[in-house]
């Protein structure tokens, strides 16, 4: 269940349970624990999120470094064919 289904029935049952009349204890404590629930998974939706980026970050700077390396190959290999092609 994503984060937005979660708190959307989080505020559908409150507003359910508050409406309807029906607000005893233990029905706001099932509301209270969904709740708590929805920013617990919230919390790690953000976390997992940070960790996707980071990731992606350290790939992008991975890919940068390859294609410095290439292109400094590139050069070296071009230098060395223009040397053999003197001799």
């Amino acid at each position: 269940m994503t984060l937005k289904t979660t708190l959307k029935l989080t505020a559908a049952a409150a507003s359910l349970a508050i409406l309807a009349g029906c607000a005893s204890t233990s029905a706001l404590e099932d509301v209270r624990m969904t709740a708590e629930s929805a920013q617990a998974d919230a919390a790690e939706a953000r976390s997992i999120a940070t960790q996707a980026q980071n990731t992606a970050n350290q790939a992008q700077r991975d890919a940068r470094a390859a294609l410095q390396m290439s292109e400094q190959n590139r050069e070296e290999m071009n230098r060395m064919f223009e040397r053999s092609m003197r001799k």
